[in-house]
């Protein structure tokens, strides 16, 4: 890392340790007496340790050095996928939990600051270094000497709590527009609650249908991938879409015109179209396509044309991400590693359908809330690309002298 300050090897500035080694018999899905609570990969989420879907282990088998102090830093540091491992998460305060075997803890010693520290591994040079280091046949490893050989910037004491402090303000903003865009999320499924009852319990007793009764086409993208090109026709796959919405710019792929035009006479995506992933992690989630453009679906996303005369396509968006609806769906699917929804199922989908007049109500009502919800992921894109400019002048020295 170029910088203005002087570089030295991080493993002067850190202590590491292991996680909690376990046997099956040693742990409790629930809360238990003499069990603490055991943090995996998947509670490392954007830089934060989220404290949802947590095991619990016999306090017994952690040692003193193991529960998670103010200023440490978890890391991810084994997994079957190179993208999860280096992940790490910082402790805003003492907490009587652990970590697992397949993560290791950072400690800060006394000659850093634990926030300074924490913001280093959110640098893109510790990202791109610990994926260049991971390799194995099977199991991706990040070992110590990773870690501890990696150069870090170090000014004095007090700069870096005067870098600490600007960063935390500049990422308080971003926790701040995040809630915002989160508050009106859950705004919308009030909404949709507010209006239609309970999709499951069908309190309002709506007429339920068969989804294929309601729809002109259901139909999947490409079962053969095509090569992809650099400049081409829009590609879209299950990784482009999440609840937020479908957003192919993120990751653009194409394909040729040629191969596009095969693709496309069979699965023809219009804007105002219903996209719903059927294969793979996020299989169950329904976004509607905003875009005036053609591209290519690959087989993970079934594409949805409804009959507007019958069924909204925002109402049916919502109703299909509803959680309960969701899990009801996605409980019995088929697959092994990879889980999928045929398209037989999809069709054979159960879908209570409210008055036309009152799902169109409830579209012009999102509507509404989507401009708002556009407007503050505008601003929240503003807000992280001036963090990213911040930390980049941060480490290099070039917000405050030293």
């Amino acid at each position: 890392m170029l910088s203005r300050y002087k570089t030295y090897p991080l493993g002067n500035f850190i202590e590491q340790i292991r996680g909690v080694s376990y046997k099956k018999s040693d742990v409790s899905e629930v809360p238990k007496e003499g069990y603490i609570p055991l943090l995996r990969a998947n509670n490392i989420q954007a830089g934060k340790l989220v404290f949802s879907d947590v095991i619990y282990v016999k306090k017994e088998l952690v040692k003193d050095n193991q529960l998670i102090k103010k200023g440490d830093i978890v890391i991810a540091a084994s997994s079957g996928s190179k993208e999860v491992v280096g992940k790490s998460g910082q402790a805003h305060s003492d907490y009587d939990c652990s970590f697992g075997a397949f993560c290791k803890l950072i400690r800060a010693k006394e000659n850093i600051n634990p926030r300074f520290l924490g913001y280093f591994f959110k640098t893109d040079y510790y990202s791109s270094s610990i994926s260049n280091s991971v390799n194995g046949a099977n199991i991706n490893n990040l070992r110590n000497e990773h870690i501890d050989n990696l150069l870090i910037p170090i000014p004095s004491i007090s700069t870096q709590k005067k870098i600490a402090n600007v960063l935390d303000k500049a990422q308080e903003l971003i926790d701040k527009r995040k809630a915002q865009i989160e508050a009106l999320d859950q705004l919308t499924q009030s909404v949709f609650l507010e209006m239609f009852g309970d999709p499951i319990k069908n309190t309002n007793q709506y007429k339920k249908e068969k989804l294929a009764n309601l729809c002109i086409k259901i139909t999947d993208g490409t079962h053969h991938s095509p090569p992809t090109v650099k400049e081409g026709i829009p590609y879209i796959t299950a990784k482009h879409l999440n609840k937020g919405g479908l957003d192919f710019f993120k990751d653009p792929t194409y394909v040729s015109l040629e191969d596009h035009q095969k693709i496309y006479e069979r699965c023809n995506p219009e804007k105002g179209d219903v996209l719903y992933i059927k294969d793979g992690a996020t299989t169950g989630i329904a976004a509607i396509n905003h875009y005036d453009f053609e591209f290519s679906m690959l087989s993970s996303l079934a594409l949805i044309k409804v009959d507007f005369n019958k069924l909204n396509n925002y109402y049916l968006t919502h109703f299909l991400n509803n959680e309960r609806v969701f899990r009801k769906i996605t409980s019995g699917m088929n697959g092994g590693a990879i889980k999928r929804l045929t398209l037989k199922k999809i069709n054979n989908i159960e879908v209570v359908v409210p008055p036309i007049e009152l799902q169109n109500q409830f579209a012009e009502i999102i509507k509404k809330i989507e401009i708002q919800k556009e407007l503050l992921q505008k601003s929240l894109e503003e807000l992280e690309n001036n963090f990213s400019s911040l930390m980049q002048q941060a480490f290099k020295g070039e917000l405050f002298n030293d």
